[in-house]
């Protein structure tokens, strides 16, 4: 597999804020990743460095085959980037935007690139609707229109899906994958655990150190966590009880039951024990990425505290 990065030694500190700490990353070309964690993190601002925005305080490596620190500039050519707040002209029609981004990459050809980009994203119908009236998923089809106007090599998205609703968002990643099975690589911050299934794999960033990476199902299997799902009435109330005892790292509700999650099996069973009788029902269950994910936070520690 070529890869499309591969940087290792990445840092970089705002002040006295070591914010991305010693991160290793490999990605395949045509692969799609997901970048994870706990606001603050360092996941966006990892993006940056990866494309060029923002310069690293020490690090090595490739991207797109460039040296990612000396050979900045030539990977932003090649490189589209979706912010995860709306950063295009609201002034300005959707076909107006994709012009005018298009005149800033210098791009030949151009009405031909905007009518395909158009026609790619469902927006030809809506080409003179300005901007600034659009809805969130309409806003995000366009924002992700202008990244990959000059067939960009790596997409980065941050975030970008916050706030759209559950068919404009399987829409959109329909489209990533279509994206990805043409070659392009992408690199994805979400904090949807469905999104981050959709990925071909994901890391896991808590507090500027690189925690877990491989796909979904090699994270949980890695983590060593144990899950007791526990059903019957007021089974989703249990969570306070059980929260803190010796072996829980985890208890919360899903829907009505309930989800108990920890490391030590024999430290988690004496702790759900007492409840282990009618009108209760406990099974072993397989621990879900979000399990995994908390469990992780409570193995980081917040740099800003």
């Amino acid at each position: 597999m070529t890869l499309a990065v591969d940087v290792r030694g990445l840092n970089k500190s705002f002040g006295d804020k070591h914010v991305v700490q010693d991160v290793a990353i490999q990605v395949g070309t045509g692969r799609i990743t997901g970048f994870l964690g706990p606001n603050g993190s360092g996941k966006t601002t990892t993006l940056r460095m990866l494309c060029g925005l923002l310069t690293p305080d020490s690090g090595e490596g490739e991207v797109l085959g460039l040296d990612f620190r000396k050979e900045a500039e030539r990977i932003k050519r090649q490189t589209g980037y979706m912010t995860q707040k709306f950063s295009l002209y609201e002034d300005l029609s959707i076909e107006e935007n994709l012009t005018f981004v298009a005149r800033v990459y210098g791009l030949d050809d151009r009405r031909r690139r905007v009518r395909e980009a158009l026609e790619r994203l469902g927006l030809d119908n809506r080409r003179r609707q300005l901007a600034g009236s659009l809805s969130g998923g309409w806003k995000q089809r366009l924002a992700l229109a202008a990244s990959i106007l000059h067939e960009p090599r790596l997409l980065l998205l941050d975030e970008p899906t916050a706030g759209v609703d559950p068919k404009a968002r399987r829409e959109f990643w329909d489209e990533i994958h279509a994206l990805s099975a043409e070659g392009l690589t992408v690199l994805v911050s979400t904090h949807y655990m469905d999104e981050a299934e959709r990925c071909h794999d994901i890391a896991y960033i808590a507090y500027g150190r690189l925690m877990a990476r491989g796909t979904g199902e090699e994270v949980i299997a890695r983590s060593g966590l144990v899950t007791f799902r526990g059903e019957g009435p007021g089974a989703d109330r249990l969570a306070r009880e059980l929260a803190g005892k010796p072996g829980v790292e985890m208890a919360a509700a899903f829907g009505a039951a309930l989800h108990v999650s920890g490391t030590d099996r024999a430290a988690l069973e004496a702790a759900i024990a007492p409840w282990r009788k009618p009108p209760f029902r406990w099974s072993e269950a397989a621990p879900t990425l979000e399990d995994v994910f908390i469990h992780l936070m409570g193995q980081s520690k917040d740099n800003f505290e």
